[in-house]
């Protein structure tokens, strides 16, 4: 499968790369972003794969998250794919922020008219890390994700989805529980049907369930004053109580800035949002985590 080169650009001693190519799951062409770093040069590398959120393309996170320095001194290549199919001409794919185009879902869609190119699942698990691997230096045995809100979820589900297959997990205010808030509701009715038994094989609550063993160590940072938590969209306590349930690891950390500013200015002890200037804060953390069991 051709690559075309859009864009190289010098990085920590690395390169951020974009590159083009037709996928045959989607059935349109598709962009990714791919951090190579110094040590690429020499030898291949473990790779983790960034799975964005809603309206995000390739870019929100390799130019906002600021994870190159640590990429670069991990020695991780680092991926990070669109969000969605783009152009397919679906009737409706591009009316919604929060479904269709920028609103993959990472879920295999079955209903007309998304079928055909809703296929993020598939293109994640299998399309995206043969192309990844055939055309980089990779270590296809070490292979991690982690993802922020809908990527997030995404991260979640092909982890609990696929044991072994991920050497760890982490997520940024991930839509924990899709089935129960409106985004999945939504996302999940339309790309699904009706049927929601259907839905429960991309919930990550309830797949957590059923994880065969306790071997995943899962990181998750929620922003104390997320509006999306406060809206009920990313619902982390019921996917933190079935983890409990099941005695699988999870770090979950609510994450709150402190104040040391006048009271009187107004707005100003406001804490994490679901923002990348929260992404941004903890990022290397979540780098070092991938890290721990990449290189291990």
């Amino acid at each position: 499968m051709s690559l075309k080169q859009v864009s190289s650009n010098k990085c920590f001693e690395g390169f951020q790369k974009v590159f083009e190519h037709d996928s045959a799951e989607l059935k349109c062409k598709m962009k990714f972003g791919i951090y190579l770093p110094p040590k690429a040069e020499t030898g291949k590398c473990p790779v983790l794969y960034w799975l964005s959120g809603l309206t995000c393309t390739e870019q929100n996170f390799i130019t906002k998250a600021g994870f190159h320095q640590a990429a670069a001194e991990h020695g991780l290549i680092v991926v990070a794919p669109d969000t969605s199919p783009r152009g397919c001409n679906i009737e409706g794919e591009d009316e919604s922020w929060d479904f269709g185009t920028g609103a993959g879902f990472y879920v295999d869609a079955t209903e007309d008219p998304w079928k055909t190119n809703y296929r993020m699942y598939s293109y994640i698990k299998d399309e995206l890390p043969k192309l990844i691997n055939a055309n980089f230096p990779t270590d296809p045995e070490r292979m991690s994700v982690f993802g922020h809100s809908m990527g997030g979820h995404g991260a979640l589900i092909l982890a609990l989805k696929n044991p072994g297959k991920y050497k760890s997990v982490s997520a940024f205010a991930p839509i924990c529980n899709p089935i129960q808030c409106q985004w999945g509701k939504k996302a999940l009715g339309g790309y699904l049907g009706s049927d929601v038994s259907k839905w429960e094989a991309y919930d990550a609550t309830q797949l957590v369930k059923s994880y065969p063993d306790s071997h995943l160590d899962i990181l998750i940072d929620q922003g104390k004053d997320d509006q999306f938590l406060s809206a009920g969209q990313l619902l982390p306590d019921n996917f933190i109580a079935a983890c409990t349930e099941r005695k699988i690891p999870v770090v979950f950390r609510l994450q709150q800035a402190s104040c040391f500013c006048d009271l009187s200015l107004l707005g100003c002890c406001f804490g994490y949002d679901h923002s990348y200037f929260f992404i941004a804060t903890f990022i290397n953390d979540h780098i070092k985590h991938h890290a721990k069991y990449l290189n291990a």
